[in-house]
């Protein structure tokens, strides 16, 4: 599977994976308002490498909520990600 813009688009509008990431960022220091740092940067996280492939890959197997699976983007995944982007 690829990171098709299908599946990184599915993942930036998740809800439950915009919610870790904005934990994330809340623990990370990211911004007075995570969630608004999550909004802004969404598609941003969304399209790590390798982010889109395991989203189509979950949603092939019939996953019915990808983005609150840590088996598929993990809190690791999310915090490399996160701290990447903050410079961290």
């Amino acid at each position: 599977m690829s990171d098709s813009y299908s599946s990184i688009a599915d993942a930036a509008d998740s809800g439950s994976l915009q919610r870790r990431v904005a934990a994330c960022a809340a623990q990370q220091g990211a911004h007075e308002d995570p969630w608004s740092w999550m909004w802004d940067n969404r598609y941003t996280w969304a399209a790590a490498p390798g982010w889109g492939a395991a989203w189509a890959s979950a949603e092939a197997s019939g996953n019915p909520d990808p983005g609150a699976d840590p088996a598929v983007i993990t809190d690791a995944q999310i915090l490399s990600q996160v701290q990447g982007m903050l410079g961290a």
